[in-house]
This record gives C-alpha cells, sequence and structure tokens, in this order.
C-alpha cells in the first residue's frame, strides 16, 4: 500500500480518535507504520497497523490518573505512553525498538522530542538484546514445531514435545522470577489415567515462603506454552499455513535484527527487496 493512501485514511474518520483521545492528538511524539508495512513485508491485501508514542499528560505525570498505552483493534493502532516506552526500550523489547528504525518516510507525526529519541536509538541497544529477541524468536519456534506436532506426531510423542518446550522456558523463568531449583518444581511424563492420552506431562511442587505473584505469572507462562499448542491443535492446517509462514518469517526478522544490534549496526525496521507476505 502506498504510503499517500496510508495518509488520507489517517485523516478519515476511523482514525479520528488520534484528534479526540486526549491523550493523543497534539501530545504524539512519533506516528509510524507497524507490521508487514513497517517491515517491507506487505502485499496489497496486508492490514493497516499503526504504531506511536505520545507524551503523558500532566495529571499522569503527577500521579493523579494513569496511563501506559492507548489501543484501538478495529485499526490495528497502538500508541505508547512515553514512560512504558522507554522502560520497554531499555529493555531492548523488538516491539517498541522497530518504531524508532522505520524508514522516514513511514513516519506521519515526529517532533523534536521523537526525533531525539529515533537519533539516539543506540543509547537503548544492549546485550539485553540476547534475551529480548532470543525469547521472541524462541515463542516463534515453538509456535512452527507445536504444528509439527500437532500435524505428525503420535499423542505420546505430542506430549514429549510439550515438555521439551516448557523445559526450554525455565532458564528463564528461574532468572525472571524468584529462583527456584529443579526438586522445587519438577516436570516430568508419565502413564495418564485419561481415555485419550497414552502419556501425559505432571508437576511436582515443593516450594516455601515462596512470592505467590511470583509463582502465579510462572504459572501463566508455562499455560500460555500449553494453549498456544491447544490453540494450533484445533486449527484446520491447510487454513494455518498463511500464519505459519507469518511465524518463520517473524522468526527470522527477529534472529537478523537481534544479531544486527549485537554487531553494532542499529535497528533496521524495514527490509528492501523481502519476499512479500501479507500480514
Amino acid at each position: 500500500m502506498e504510503i499517500n493512501l496510508i495518509k488520507e485514511k489517517l485523516n478519515s474518520k476511523d482514525y479520528e480518535f488520534l484528534q479526540k483521545d486526549p491523550n493523543l492528538d497534539e501530545n504524539i511524539m512519533i506516528l509510524t507504520t507497524g507490521g508487514s508495512i513497517a517491515y517491507g513485508t506487505n502485499s496489497d491485501s496486508s492490514d493497516i497497523d499503526i504504531r506511536g508514542v505520545t507524551i503523558e499528560s500532566k495529571q499522569n505525570i503527577m500521579g493523579l490518573s494513569t496511563f501506559e498505552q492507548f489501543e484501538e483493534r478495529v485499526t490495528d493502532t497502538v500508541i505508547y505512553g512515553l514512560k512504558k516506552f522507554i522502560k520497554l526500550c531499555l529493555n531492548c523489547n523488538p516491539n517498541v525498538l522497530e518504531i524508532l528504525g522505520t524508514k522516514e518516510e513511514h513516519v506521519f507525526i515526529l517532533t523534536d522530542e521523537g526525533k531525539l529519541l529515533r537519533d539516539n536509538i543506540d543509547l537503548f541497544l544492549s546485550k539485553k538484546a540476547i534475551e529480548s529477541f532470543g525469547n521472541y524468536a524462541t515463542a516463534q519456534l515453538r509456535r512452527l514445531q507445536n504444528a509439527l506436532a500437532r500435524d505428525n506426531y503420535p499423542q505420546k510423542e505430542k506430549e514429549q514435545h510439550i515438555l521439551n518446550s516448557i523445559l526450554g522456558q525455565m532458564n528463564h523463568l528461574k532468572r525472571t522470577y524468584s529462583p527456584f531449583t529443579d526438586d522445587e518444581i519438577n516436570l516430568y511424563i508419565d502413564e495418564s489415567n485419561k481415555s485419550d492420552m497414552e502419556t501425559e506431562i505432571f508437576i511436582d511442587i515443593s516450594l516455601n515462603h515462596y512470592p505467590l505473584r511470583d509463582f502465579k505469572n510462572i504459572y501463566s507462562d508455562i499455560n500460555n506454552i500449553v494453549k498456544d499448542y491447544s490453540k494450533l491443535n484445533h486449527r484446520n492446517s491447510k487454513k494455518d499455513e498463511p500464519h505459519l509462514r507469518k511465524h518463520a518469517m517473524h522468526l527470522l526478522r527477529l534472529l537478523i535484527t537481534g544479531t544486527e544490534v549485537l554487531e553494532g549496526k542499529g535497528i533496521n525496521t524495514y527490509r528492501s527487496g523481502s519476499c512479500n507476505h501479507s500480514s
């Protein structure tokens, strides 16, 4: 889609929230493309994704109200509050760093403050990219592996695959939350009593004085891995092929971009000469 057409869209009624929402309007520092258009992998049928950054109001800064980000699902628009945006950038979050690396012609609003952010993107790049880009890439790889397991593995091997995916995340969980040992949270495969399962995953937990919220987050992360598999398990494989190609594309993009960050090449969101895929 041509950039001029996107600009026309942004001035249409569909995007009037950009002017009407009190957290946006003149507070917007950066407004740019996201998704396949930002990556250079869009086709004629691709959706328009809009991403941006806005300065919080005085009320938010003083703590009289809260604002982290604005989302409008119909138009797939996400605009981050500056405070949250900076925090995510410092953690090398791929989704926000790419906002600072889009093509100049893809930037629709850019204040002096927004330009300052884009001109100094290197201040946010660090070895944290190893974990942040790696974790996002691992999530995409897991979705691809889940699909292969769904289509080709017998139940016993599928269950082992899910366990391997969970165990692959355990080191990340140990670093992210209060530490625990393999004996304190032990996951393993054993025979199942369920009629439709030969084996299943079991868990033994032995934790003392462990923060409840950390445990809740650990369980949530493990549960998300199982849910990702379950979602794919109920999809039509032919209909799912475009999604799998999309996951593969994102996996490669994350690995390439993360490697470039570590090599000191900055953030290059747009990839010229890429094969086009819908997103």
